[in-house]
């Protein structure tokens, strides 16, 4: 089993660099004990980065994926990447910061703009996914394009005075009553996850997510919003890109 050390606070996603040991050596991978590397899911593309052991070569990280409990990190050139690797060594690993901080932007703005379409118009998100500096939002209604210049509104709102964004455990039972509880109704809950991990922007959203966020609304910058697309089956793609934005160091 592997920890996901990312998980308990915003604050330790911002950690980049890390210790931790392996525990197994499945073909073309690593597992370790712990991992600020976060694995493919929910949209979220996983990270990049590289592990090293002792005085040895580093071997980029090219994809990082959940297998049960695991969490397995795929080395650039399969098994012969790790063949001087054993179960037991102390392996040193940093994330490339700029993807992981800027997947941080593009998610936190997801959530916030997915939460403002929903107070607009009561539609509700039924996948995000992002990809470069671009996310999608699929909706389960059709917006009017009017509505592209109200949320830009509402993120320069957002980033200036600046929102904190924080990580609360809810009682399943209390989540589910939860009036913000409709708004990502679309993206069930496996019955056994109690208590429920919720990411809350101060003031503006609260829904559940196992991914990496801001500590602040502030780090989000520029977002440019285009107008929203109706997709065949009655439903409408809001497309968003990430412009300039602060520069953010990782956490020491």
């Amino acid at each position: 089993m592997t920890e996901l050390a990312y998980l308990p606070s915003v604050e330790d996603a911002y950690v980049a660099r890390f210790r931790a040991r392996i525990v197994a050596l499945p073909p073309g991978g690593v597992v370790l004990d712990r991992t600020y590397f976060y694995p493919t899911g929910g949209g979220q593309p996983a990270d990049r980065g590289e592990l090293t052991a002792g005085p040895g070569p580093s071997a980029p990280v090219v994809d990082v994926t959940k297998s049960g409990p695991a969490v397995v990190h795929r080395l650039a050139g399969g098994a012969g990447a790790r063949h001087a690797l054993q179960v037991g060594d102390e392996v040193d690993g940093r994330i490339d910061w700029e993807r992981r901080h800027r997947h941080m932007r593009l998610h936190t703005s997801q959530h916030f703009l997915s939460g403002r379409v929903f107070s607009r118009t009561g539609r509700r998100t039924r996948k995000a996914n992002f990809s470069g500096v671009r996310a999608l939002i699929e909706l389960d209604g059709p917006l009017e394009p009017s509505i592209v210049a109200a949320l830009q509104e509402d993120v320069r709102a957002v980033v200036q005075p600046p929102h904190a964004v924080a990580i609360r455990l809810l009682p399943r039972a209390e989540w589910d009553r939860h009036p913000l509880s409709q708004r990502s109704g679309l993206v069930p809950l496996p019955p056994q996850v109690d208590p429920v991990r919720v990411i809350e922007i101060e003031g503006s959203d609260l829904c559940p997510c196992g991914g990496t966020h801001l500590r602040s609304t502030a780090e989000i910058g520029e977002v440019a919003i285009e107008p929203p697309v109706p997709l065949g089956d009655g439903g409408s793609r809001l497309v968003f890109t990430l412009g300039a934005g602060p520069t953010i160091a990782p956490r020491a």
